[in-house]
């Protein structure tokens, strides 16, 4: 009997052992699973200070973007459509003549028109081309010429991606020169003798400008003669932006 009980006791000591690792496992485990969803730079030790800088640039739109449009009514479906294709086939045999400008077909639609009593009274349509060119003089010239038989319902400048590509080079230079001065403002702040990055990424950005002001006001209808615009594409800003942690010593 007295065998009997003490290994009864063996085993309530074991598994009052096993409940304390099993309990000790599990408070350790919240705190595993919080350093594994955090990143290794913040696990550090150190006073860990996030800040930011940019460096921005103004830099020439070098594209120019314009729609031009053709609409048209009648009784019968086919004509519209006949009248919008023969007029964009036009439009884009002599926007072929101006090999620094490309251009295509756009949006196209015919609808019904019907009268308050939802009866059918007549067909219109509507059909686009755009283009897009970086040579500002052929672009105002084309557009001179197709506004004589369509009207311009659109026209914008912006940055050509190589154009942006290339300014944003020069400025990630600029901007992690930024980040470095303004974390050594931080270091003397806080009477740091010295200053480590744990963490940086950099991204860039701008806006679209505003649409310029064509010199000339635009005809509201169709001319056998236009005269080209004169266009001034003006200037994109173009932005590169620094952010991080460092950890100051």
């Amino acid at each position: 009997m007295r065998a009997v009980g003490m290994l009864a006791d063996a085993l309530m000591k074991g598994a009052l052992i096993a409940l304390l690792s099993m309990a000790a496992a599990q408070a350790q485990a919240p705190n595993d699973a919080t350093k594994r969803g955090t990143p290794a730079w913040r696990q550090q030790p150190g006073n860990l200070v996030e800040l930011q800088a940019e460096a921005q640039r103004e830099v020439p739109n070098d594209t120019l973007s314009a729609q031009l449009y053709v609409e048209a009514t009648d009784a019968a479906a086919a004509q519209v459509s006949n009248i919008l294709n023969r007029t964009i086939n036009e439009a884009l045999k002599i926007a072929a003549d101006s090999k620094t400008v490309r251009v295509r077909s756009g949006n196209s639609q015919t609808y019904p028109v019907n009268d308050r009593n939802q009866k059918l009274t007549g067909w219109r349509g509507r059909a686009e081309i755009r283009l897009e060119t970086r040579d500002f003089q052929a672009g105002a010239a084309l557009i001179g010429k197709l506004q004589s038989t369509l009207q311009l319902s659109g026209m914008s400048f912006s940055v050509s991606p190589e154009a942006r590509r290339a300014a944003e080079n020069e400025l990630i230079t600029e901007a992690v020169a930024a980040f470095r001065a303004r974390a050594d403002i931080v270091r003397q702040a806080l009477g740091g003798s010295s200053y480590r990055v744990r963490n940086m990424s950099i991204s860039s950005g701008g806006f679209v400008p505003p649409r310029p002001i064509l010199m000339r006001a635009m005809s509201a209808a169709a001319a056998p003669e236009v005269v080209a615009p004169q266009l001034e594409g003006g200037l994109s800003q173009v932005t590169v932006s620094v952010s991080g942690a460092i950890a100051v010593e």
